[in-house]
């Protein structure tokens, strides 16, 4: 505990008055973590202490790592391990850390055309809705969760590609529009459950299936390699890294909660 602190110290410290006045990072992040409100909650306790601002873009993960594989971030914050550790691998990011988990729900309507209420096999859910030639609606964005939502098909042997614009509805769009179309069209969707918690218009729609080890969504971050990208401020992003995974910032994630539910675990290697 002890060294983690002073590790910590250092690294903040290390920002002196000088170095941190006026000092902003830019953080390419998932929608998830901005629109449920996380973000307000944990970011004045970095500035607080290091003196650096940090501005975030939400957008889809693969948007996000495009945009950073363009230089334009100093930190990626998404949800997509295996696209991840290939931008690690291929020399755009510095190291990658897990930082935080919460999982993915297949929300839909009270009426259940697919009969897949209470269910825990997210493939077996899927395969009910693809039968039931139910609604669907689909992100289509190369976002973790679009990423998630592929695989999960495929692991259910479903080529939704031959459904597109059928019963499988693509919108293009982040997961807040997204919902909002599921719930225009009476629709299922997946979505991950901090957005659905802080999701506004429910109407009559509720969490179908959860529980299932293949809806695990852990969350990852990493400084852009100012190697690559010169223009990163690879102090300060490395700093608002390492109080991320100090357990300072893992408790201000720990302590996040809406309607009493918490929205977000860290779970930071120690």
């Amino acid at each position: 505990m002890r060294s983690a602190a002073l590790a910590l110290c250092l690294s903040l410290c290390s920002l002196t008055p000088a170095l941190a006045q006026d000092r902003a990072i830019l953080v390419q992040s998932t929608t998830s973590t901005a629109n449920s409100g996380l973000y307000d909650a944990i970011l004045p306790d970095f500035t607080d202490a290091s003196g650096v601002t940090v501005n975030v873009v939400a957008v889809g993960t693969g948007q996000a790592i495009r945009n950073a594989q363009n230089c334009d971030a100093d930190v990626l914050l998404v949800h997509a391990k295996a696209a991840e550790e290939a931008f690690v691998a291929e020399g755009y990011g510095v190291a990658r850390q897990d930082l935080m988990y919460n999982d993915f729900v297949i929300v839909g309507p009270a009426d259940d055309p697919a009969q897949i209420a209470g269910m825990s096999d997210a493939e077996a859910a899927l395969s009910r809705i693809a039968e039931a030639g139910a609604l669907f609606a689909s992100r289509g964005d190369d976002s973790g969760t679009h990423k998630k939502e592929r695989a999960l098909w495929s692991a259910a042997g479903i080529d939704v590609s031959d459904a597109s614009g059928g019963w499988y509805r693509e919108t293009g769009s982040g997961m807040g529009a997204t919902l909002n179309a599921a719930v225009g069209m009476q629709a299922y969707t997946l979505t991950d459950r901090a957005t659905w918690i802080s999701f506004g218009n429910k109407a009559d729609f509720r969490v179908a299936v959860e529980g299932d080890e293949d809806l695990f969504n852990q969350y990852g971050v990493i400084l852009v390699n100012p190697e690559r990208c010169p223009s990163v401020q690879a102090e300060a992003g490395q700093a608002f890294v390492d109080w991320l995974l100090s357990d300072t910032g893992q408790q201000a994630i720990a302590a996040y909660t809406l309607d009493g539910q918490q929205l977000f675990f860290p779970n930071a290697a120690k």
